[in-house]
C-alpha cells in the first residue's frame, strides 16, 4: 500500500487535513495518494513543510486593480505567519474586479467572483483561507462564497489609500473627483485645472480614501467577526499592514484545530450589527445589497422595517467624507472600528463571536488608547441622532428603495415635483446636457431601465445635474433610478427602486410631467398617478432579450432583485 503524507491524514477531530484532502479519485485512492506527493514535491517544497495542514490564500491581483497593487506583499506576510505557526501557505488565485475597468458594471461579476472564490476554496486540499481583496465589489464576494463554503477563513483588506494634494486642498478618490466634477461641468474649473486634479486624486495603492464602498465593506467585516480587530482601516501603504497581514496567517493557522466557521460568525445578530455599524460611519448604500447578499447566503433576512428600525435607533457618529469632512487615514488614527463600536455598545449583540473565538464584549472590554473626537463622535454627541440610510416604499417602489439621508439635502427631504424621465442610461447620456432639454431645479429627474436585468445595475444612480442647471448654480435635486450609486457619491438620490423597470416595476410606468412625493418622514416614495393608468401603462412593458450563451445567459435568469441582495436565486441559504 502507498504510503501517503505523513501528518496529513487526520486532524484532532479525526478528519483529513492538509495535502491528504479531497484527494483526486482516479479510482484507485493509493495512486491518487502517490501521485498528489510527485506534484507537491515538485514544487520544491520540502517533505517535512508538504506533511503540515494547509492555509489557502486567495489572492487576488491584477493590472486593472490598484486596489490590489500591493498583493505580492501582502500574500508574502500571510505566508510568513502561517510559516511561523507551523502550517504550510499555498496562494491560489481568483478573478479580480476592478471597479472602473469592468463593462458594464463590477457589480453584474460579484456573484461570479463569489462563486470562484466558493468552488476553489472547496475543490482544493485547504484546511482554513485567508481571502486577501478590497476593492469595491471583491470583499462583499469573498465573503459570500466563505459564507458558502463554510470553510474557516478569515478576511484581508488591501487597505484605504493614502490622500493627494491639490492647491493646498487634500483630495481623497472619488469623493472629491465629483466635487472637482461637478465644478468643471459647471464651469467653474478649467479643463486645466481639472487635468491636474486627475493626476493628483489616487496617489497611491489601495481603495478609496473616503467612507466609500470598499471602506464601509471593510469595516463590515470587521464588524461580522471575520476581520481581525482594528485591521479594517489601516493605510495600504502603512506597515501596519503587513503586520496585519501576518497576523492574519497566525490566526488562521489558529482555525485548522479549532475550526470556527462562517456560520458561526456570520448570523442574524452579527449581521445586525454590521448594520448598526453602517449607519453609524454613514456608509456605501451599496453595503445593504452586499451585506444582504452575504447574510442571505447564510438565510439570513433583515427586512426593510427592521433596517428602518435600526437606523432611526444609530447616530451617524463618524464625520468622514462623503458625508463629513475627514479620511480613512484620519479614521483609522482616530480609533477606527473599535472606537465606533464602543461608542454603540449598548446597541449591539454582545454574544457574537469572530474568528479568534472572542465574544464582541470580550473585545469591547478591551480600553483604547485613544480616541480622536474630531472624526468619531461620542454617542451622546453624534453628528445625526439618526443612521445614515433608510429603506423607503410606496406605488413607486413596493419592494422597497433605498435612500443616503446622511449625504443628502435636507431641505429636498419632503418633495412634491414633476418627473423629467430618462428612459435609459443611452437616453440619459443623450440629453442631460441638452439646452432644451425641459427641466427646472425643483423637477425629479428619473432613470429607468437601469437595474439588475437591464443594465447589470451599474452605479448610474448619481445623476449629473443637467448642465444649464449646474451653471446656474443648482448643485442638487431629487433623482430616482433602479440603479445604484458610488459609496463615495452624495446627493438626495433614490435608488434600488424594486422591482425594476425592465421586469414591470412601477418605474416603468412613469412620464414625462407624472408628479413624485418623496417624503423621508414617511419614508416613502410615491408616484401620483392613478392606480388603472399604472396598471395600463405597465401592460406594454417587455422585458429584455435575454443573453444566449455564456455567464450572461446564467446571470439573467438567475439575479434576484434589489432586496434579494443582487445574488443567484440558486446560491442563497435556507
Amino acid at each position: 500500500m502507498i504510503r501517503p503524507l505523513k501528518g496529513t491524514e487526520t486532524r484532532m477531530d479525526g478528519k483529513p487535513k492538509g495535502l491528504g484532502k479531497g484527494l483526486t479519485n482516479y479510482g484507485d485512492m493509493d495512486f491518487a495518494h502517490f501521485l498528489r506527493r510527485s506534484f507537491a514535491r515538485s514544487t520544491g517544497m520540502s517533505k517535512s513543510l508538504l506533511e503540515k495542514p494547509v492555509v489557502g490564500i486567495v489572492m487576488t491581483p491584477s493590472g486593472f486593480n490598484n486596489c490590489h497593487r500591493y498583493m505580492p506583499a501582502l500574500v508574502e506576510a500571510v505566508s510568513r505567519g502561517v510559516l511561523a505557526a507551523g502550517a504550510t501557505p499555498m496562494p491560489f488565485p481568483t478573478i479580480s474586479l476592478g471597479e472602473v475597468f469592468l463593462s458594464p458594471t463590477s457589480m453584474k461579476f460579484r456573484n461570479l467572483m463569489s462563486m470562484d472564490t466558493e468552488e476553489m476554496i472547496l475543490a482544493q486540499p485547504v484546511d482554513a483561507v485567508v481571502l486577501i481583496g478590497g476593492c469595491d465589489k471583491t470583499v462583499p464576494a469573498q465573503l459570500m462564497g466563505a459564507a458558502s463554503a463554510d470553510v474557516p477563513a478569515i478576511q484581508l483588506v488591501t487597505g484605504p489609500m493614502s490622500t493627494g494634494r491639490h492647491r493646498g486642498q487634500r483630495l481623497g478618490a472619488c469623493t472629491d473627483c465629483r466635487s472637482f466634477w461637478a465644478k468643471y461641468r459647471a464651469g467653474t474649473v478649467n479643463a486645466e485645472e481639472i487635468e491636474e486634479v486627475e493626476g493628483r486624486l489616487a496617489v497611491t495603492a489601495g481603495t478609496c480614501a473616503v467612507m466609500g464602498t470598499a471602506s464601509t465593506m471593510a469595516c463590515i467585516a470587521e464588524t461580522l467577526g471575520m476581520s481581525l480587530p482594528g485591521t479594517a482601516a489601516i493605510p495600504a501603504v502603512l506597515a501596519e499592514r503587513l503586520v496585519a497581514a501576518e497576523e492574519s496567517g497566525k490566526a488562521a493557522v489558529a482555525l485548522i484545530d479549532r475550526p470556527i466557521k462562517p456560520s458561526q460568525v456570520i448570523t442574524g445578530k452579527s449581521v445586525e450589527n454590521a448594520f448598526r455599524l453602517l449607519m453609524a460611519v454613514g456608509g456605501s448604500t451599496n453595503a445593504i445589497v452586499h451585506l444582504t447578499a452575504i447574510a442571505g447566503r447564510r438565510g439570513i433576512r433583515i427586512p426593510n422595517r427592521r433596517l428602518n428600525e435600526i437606523s432611526d435607533e444609530t447616530p451617524v457618529l463618524v464625520d468622514l467624507k462623503p458625508v463629513g469632512e475627514g479620511y480613512m487615514e484620519d479614521f483609522h488614527a482616530a480609533g477606527g472600528v473599535g472606537a465606533v463600536l464602543r461608542e454603540l455598545k449598548p446597541l449591539l449583540h454582545l454574544d457574537t463571536i469572530d474568528i479568534e473565538g472572542r465574544t464582541l464584549a470580550e473585545r469591547l472590554a478591551e480600553p483604547l488608547k485613544w480616541v480622536d473626537r474630531n472624526f468619531i463622535r461620542a454617542f451622546d454627541n453624534p453628528i445625526s441622532k439618526v443612521g445614515g440610510l433608510i429603506a423607503l416604499e410606496g406605488t413607486l417602489a413596493p419592494d422597497g428603495a433605498i435612500f443616503k439621508r446622511a449625504a443628502a439635502t435636507p431641505a429636498l427631504f419632503e418633495t412634491t415635483g414633476r418627473a423629467v424621465v430618462f428612459e435609459n442610461l443611452e437616453d440619459l447620456s443623450r440629453r442631460v446636457d441638452d439646452p432644451a432639454l425641459d427641466v427646472k431645479a425643483d423637477d425629479i429627474l428619473v432613470l429607468k431601465n437601469a437595474g439588475p436585468i437591464a443594465a447589470g445595475m451599474p452605479e448610474a444612480g448619481y445623476l449629473p445635474i443637467p448642465k444649464k442647471l449646474a451653471q446656474a448654480g443648482v448643485k442638487d435635486m431629487v433623482r430616482i433610478s433602479d440603479a445604484r450609486m458610488s459609496g463615495t457619491a452624495f446627493g438626495t438620490i433614490v435608488l434600488h427602486v424594486s422591482p425594476e423597470s425592465a421586469v414591470g416595476g412601477p418605474l416603468a410606468a412613469v412620464r414625462d410631467g407624472d408628479t413624485i412625493r418623496l417624503s423621508v418622514k414617511d419614508k416613502r416614495i410615491d408616484l401620483l398617478v392613478d392606480p388603472a393608468e399604472i396598471r395600463n401603462r405597465l401592460a406594454g412593458v417587455k422585458r429584455p432579450p435575454a443573453p444566449r450563451r455564456g455567464y450572461g445567459a446564467l446571470y439573467d435568469r438567475s439575479v434576484l432583485q434589489a432586496p434579494g441582495g443582487c445574488d443567484f436565486d440558486f446560491l442563497t441559504g435556507d
